[in-house]
């Protein structure tokens, strides 16, 4: 009986405190009784577990599920709780800088493999090479890490050191110790693939892709270009306002993109181009996404260039990053974007205008360490074929 009455004591205890609690919040933000009654039982859980779990209960920790769980709650797979890894490994992405080591890395069967090291880098340095398989991270073998982890926890602070144990054909594995640097990302190349035809390959959109691609038309057009082929395969997206930036440089005047809230208010993005300067190719796949799918979406419309490849992704949702208070931060989808014809490609993904099946194993790296392979590449070399054709006819 004695038991009782404390459990039943327990009960009211956490209840009274929660019921306090939410009277005031209800007070301050105006909620209806519903809404307040939803409030009341989390508090009410809150209370209890905080007060009589069994174990010390570590708040933060039980908070960030909270968040975690709401988020997970709305069924969207772009909208996700931003522990402090992620919070950081997402600020360091859109800024264009970041501590590292200076690799490309492929994921495949498991593995990790060096596609290309960055000039001047810690990995060059150090003495890493293209083809390199990295095995394990600090004592870590990569296989018992999620892909996404890996270049998390290769990532760090500058100056601070990152072991890799490294496999090379024909080599006994070695361990790598390599200092992290802050490695300013290169997103955008260019290069002159004949005397008329330029390429421009954009691997995402950070803060500073924007200015890139201006020096990237600048340096092409200096060299006497007439059209370009833009490569977007295997850009996940970015920043849109780099992107917006990118399209008054290369989509005739009027609207680029319609981004809508739920409310229904309107932001829309112009160009003021009033004519276009070159013949332009994009190339798409699969892996083309969010703001590259904008960017696409845009020049068909506007038939200011011509889609080759595959079906892009299908993501057009706009997300805001809301950054918190313990070093981490709330990825929300707040919005949906149009394309100029009030498309809208969520789910769907843009259609391309020639549909070329990819014939390689194409890898998001952003610099030349040789010459553009056409035979090697059959989606480029459509895009080349329809560049030449338009070209000639001016």
């Amino acid at each position: 009986m004695n038991k009782k009455k404390l459990f039943v004591c327990m009960i009211l205890t956490a209840f009274i405190s929660s019921a306090v609690t939410i009277a005031g919040i209800c007070f301050l933000l105006e909620l209806n009784t519903g809404r307040a009654a939803d409030i009341a039982r989390f508090f009410c859980a809150m209370r209890f577990i905080e007060g009589h779990y069994v174990d010390t209960v570590d708040y933060t920790k039980m908070i960030d599920g909270a968040i975690g769980g709401m988020v997970h709650s709305l069924g969207d797979p772009h909208s996700i709780y931003l522990d402090p890894n992620l919070y950081s490994q997402i600020k360091s992405d859109t800024s264009g800088s970041f501590g590292g080591i200076g690799v490309y890395m492929g994921f495949k069967n498991g593995g990790v493999q060096v596609m290309s090291v960055m000039p001047d880098s810690p990995s060059e340095q150090a003495g890493l090479q293209a083809g390199d398989s990295i095995i394990a991270v600090n004592g870590t073998p990569v296989a018992d890490i999620a892909a996404d982890e890996v270049a998390l926890k290769i990532r760090g602070e500058s100056g601070t050191n990152v072991d890799l144990l490294v496999r090379r054909e024909g080599e006994e594995d070695k361990v790598y110790t390599i200092t992290r640097n802050v490695i300013k990302v290169k997103t955008v190349a260019d290069k002159m693939i004949d005397d008329k035809i330029g390429y421009i390959r954009i691997s995402n959109f950070s803060e500073n892709t924007g200015e890139e691609f201006k020096n990237a038309i600048n340096d092409l057009d200096s060299q006497n270009m007439k059209g370009f082929i833009l490569d977007l395969r295997e850009n996940p997206g970015g920043v849109i306002t780099s992107c917006v930036e990118i399209a008054k440089e290369i989509v005739p005047k009027g609207p680029i993109v319609s981004v809508i809230q739920r409310d229904g208010s309107k932001e829309v993005y112009y160009s003021k181009l009033e004519q276009t300067k070159y013949q332009i190719v994009v190339l798409l796949d699969g892996g083309s996404a969010s703001a590259s799918e904008l960017l696409a979406g845009a020049l068909q419309d506007t038939k200011a260039a011509t889609i080759v490849g595959t079906k892009s992704y299908g993501k057009g949702s706009v997300q805001t990053v809301l950054p918190m208070f313990h070093d981490d931060g709330l990825k929300l989808t707040i919005a949906k974007y149009y394309t100029p014809n009030d498309r809208c490609i969520d789910g769907t993904g843009i259609e391309p205008d020639v549909e070329v099946e990819s014939n390689k194993t194409f890898y998001r790296r952003i610099n030349f360490d040789s010459d553009l392979n056409l035979d090697d590449d059959a989606q480029l070399l459509k895009g080349v074929e329809i560049l030449k054709s338009k070209i000639g006819s001016n």
